[in-house]
């Protein structure tokens, strides 16, 4: 049921490239955590965003891409949806993809709240994908589009290459420490254990 009186307006905002075998049906269950949220019974009751100006969560079938331009009014437990709906689109994302969410105070441009009230706004920057590399590329595509964009004001692009060359590096160290935190948990080699499954351990979650 629609939340009236919540304390945040919500705006999720992104573009998700997903697998070309996923269908409306996938990407509605994989969606459930925010439709359902939004007081729908599908998807398709779910993707009309408060403002009518906004295109809301759309799918191109052709392209295989999700679209977002939506918001729904809440409070701070969306942010355990945003959780569900990451893990979700980890499943079907076919590259790594950005995901902003910004947490509007609704309360904070209202005629009773007082001259000395501070905004509750917030903003996430999350991120989705097929595995953690995929993830992390497009954590490092961004990083270095903010860090170009912003050291270009004193300096020429083609100075630049260095400060690329670092971030590089440190992508690369965290990524062959989370690979090698995977290795830790895997049995030598030949000592025998369950075949054909995941035997006792838990798949690791995405990052996202």
């Amino acid at each position: 049921m629609p939340r009236y009186n919540a304390p945040f307006e919500i705006h999720v905002h992104g573009q998700v490239p997903l697998r070309a075998d996923v269908g409306f049906d996938a990407l509605q269950e994989s969606l459930r955590p925010l439709w359902k949220y939004a007081g729908c019974r599908s998807l398709s009751d779910g993707a009309q965003s408060s403002y009518e100006d906004e295109p809301g969560i759309q799918f191109d079938a052709e392209e295989h891409v999700l679209q977002m331009c939506w918001t729904v009014a809440g409070d701070e437990d969306f942010r355990q949806t945003l959780d569900e709906v990451c893990m979700n689109l980890n499943e079907i994302a076919d590259t790594g993809a950005a995901i902003e969410v910004t947490f509007y105070d609704a309360d904070f441009d209202s005629e009773d709240a007082p001259a000395s009230a501070e905004s509750r706004d917030d903003f996430l920057m999350l991120f989705v994908g097929p595995n953690p590399a995929a993830i992390m590329q497009v954590q490092r595509d961004l990083l270095v589009q903010d860090l170009i964009n912003m050291m270009e004001r004193h300096f020429d692009g083609s100075e630049l290459g260095g400060v690329v060359a670092e971030v590089d590096k440190l992508f690369a160290a965290r990524f062959d420490a989370l690979v090698h935190s995977l290795e830790i948990g895997k049995p030598p080699r030949g000592s025998g254990g369950n075949h054909g499954g995941h035997g006792g351990g838990r798949k690791p979650r995405h990052l996202h």
